[in-house]
């Protein structure tokens, strides 16, 4: 089999595989970590290895359960705002805990997005008319960025650099080298 999974296929297929590669691949970035590791401040941001994996799980909510499938933030499996919030593990909240609900929205992701064809649309307050394609395209690379994210922070921790507590969250840069909050690229 290949390492990117399907590469031949139908469109919706191709698209969903990459997706869960891309999630599994954010996954892997924790795995193993100890329960201190997976929550040290490597850099200035609220990003933390294990805030990476709640923020991705938040991201599922945001675009399926609340903007695909109109869900009341009460209806939904955990936190689903536009904001730092996206990045908060609890005290009493383990690695294995948020792992399984990142694994849990990324199903019910699954079902939603199984309810809607590629080209169907929407309207977006911020970004005008997408369609599932585009949701989905998203989610590929928000999860990817967020892995290459994790992999950095993993590598810092398995070479020993020391954490910091910095106050207030960094400016982060987008693709396109516009300064963004840690939320605001959840668009």
């Amino acid at each position: 089999m290949s390492t990117f999974g399907i590469t031949d296929g139908s469109e919706r297929a191709v698209i969903e595989n990459l997706l869960d590669l891309n999630r599994e691949a954010l996954i892997e970035t924790v795995r193993g970590l100890s329960e201190e590791d997976a929550r040290r401040r490597l850099v200035a941001s609220l990003t933390t290895p294990i805030s990476l994996i709640k923020h991705a799980a938040a991201a599922e909510r945001i675009w399926f359960q609340r903007f695909w499938a109109e869900l009341d933030e009460s209806e939904c499996d955990g936190y689903s705002g536009r904001d730092e919030g996206t990045f908060a593990v609890g005290d009493d909240e383990t690695l294995a805990d948020v792992i399984s609900e990142y694994e849990r929205a990324s199903q019910r992701s699954r079902e939603i997005a199984a309810r809607f064809e590629l080209d169907d649309t929407k309207d977006n307050p911020r970004e005008g008319k997408v369609s599932m394609r585009w949701t989905l395209l998203l989610m590929i690379q928000e999860f990817a960025r967020h892995a290459g994210h994790g992999d950095i922070l993993r590598e810092q921790i398995e070479k020993g650099i020391p954490g910091h507590h910095v106050a207030g969250a960094a400016m982060l840069r987008d693709s396109r080298g516009v300064g963004c909050g840690p939320s605001q690229h959840l668009r």
